[in-house]
């Protein structure tokens, strides 16, 4: 469940992906209805794939935002626009299979965890960076989800006094500094007070700037986006930098769309932030990578879910 789509796949551990089916977050979409979109993706991706719908065991969700695991539900969601919704409960009477949910980057993290990394990686911090910022915490091998299940909330970390408005309500949360939305909001905000960039047609359009359209535009050298990103990227290593000599991690794991489509530009420039900022002992031996599974990771994640709720091996 993501601020710009939903990635609806069929999984398991020996075929890996089955079957997807991607479509666009519809925007004001209320809570009812947005549990009816994802009851009705469960199903066409089922449909679809022509499996034998009693083959299916678990039904898991990655949530942008802050969930109870155990009870199904959703605190806060602010690229979603949810709060306080009992979204197991609600697509449990619209599915005939068992509901997980867990946040997607923690969801990311066990699928990264199980698929992606080896036994050595004991204490990893991962990273999302697209439409916001999400986090999640692995210690000692194990996700950890705090004492309300929020641990890893990086993305609404205060960077910046007086700083842009976050979708939770506060000023200067670190994913309304660095997200792909912030980069996008100080792009348009160039462009309308009279800078020129090959963007200004997209502006004029109204269209989301994606990722991608973003990857585009620094490879034509666009002296906006250059900019922004590589600002985003030097705040970006600075906070990680910051977490690492709190936490002492063996391994820091980036992904995300905005990561992913641009890792050649993004990846030097955070580890050059990160290096400047980070006490050298706390580095030693750290890997900081990108994850190849990348929004196929929380996919993969719900393996890892469907085992730890249920005591399934799918």
């Amino acid at each position: 469940m993501g601020g710009t789509k939903i990635l609806s796949s069929l999984i398991n551990s020996e075929n890996g992906i089955i079957q997807s089916i991607k479509k666009p977050t519809k925007s004001n979409s209320t809570a009812r209805a947005y549990v009816k979109t994802l009851a009705e993706i469960i199903n066409e991706t089922i449909q679809v794939s022509t499996i034998n719908p009693g083959n299916v065991k678990a039904v898991t969700l990655g949530i942008p935002g802050s969930v109870d695991p155990y009870k199904g539900r959703i605190g806060l969601a602010p690229n979603l626009g949810i709060r306080n919704l009992a979204i197991k409960e609600n697509l449990q009477a619209l599915t005939a299979y068992p509901v997980l949910i867990e946040n997607d980057v923690n969801v990311a993290a066990l699928g990264i965890q199980k698929f992606e990394l080896s036994e050595k990686s004991k204490n990893v911090l991962v990273v999302f960076i697209g439409t916001g910022i999400g986090g999640a915490l692995i210690f000692e091998g194990k996700i950890y989800r705090g004492l309300n299940y929020v641990a890893g909330e990086i993305g609404h970390m205060h960077i910046v006094d007086k700083g842009p408005i976050c979708g939770c309500g506060r000023k200067g949360c670190f994913e309304a500094v660095a997200s792909r939305t912030a980069i996008e909001k100080k792009i348009r905000a160039d462009i309308k007070s009279g800078k020129k960039s090959p963007l200004s047609k997209v502006i004029k359009r109204s269209e989301k700037i994606k990722s991608k359209v973003l990857a585009n535009a620094v490879k034509k050298n666009d002296k906006i986006v250059v900019k922004h990103i590589s600002e985003a990227c030097t705040t970006v290593g600075t906070v990680l930098a910051s977490i690492t000599n709190l936490l002492n991690f063996d391994t820091i794991v980036l992904g995300g769309g905005l990561v992913e489509a641009l890792n050649h530009f993004m990846m030097p420039k955070i580890k050059e932030s990160f290096n400047e900022f980070v006490l050298k002992d706390s580095a030693k031996g750290l890997k900081i990578i990108s994850t190849k599974l990348g929004d196929d990771a929380a996919l993969f994640g719900g393996i890892a879910l469907a085992e730890e709720f249920l005591g399934i091996k799918v």
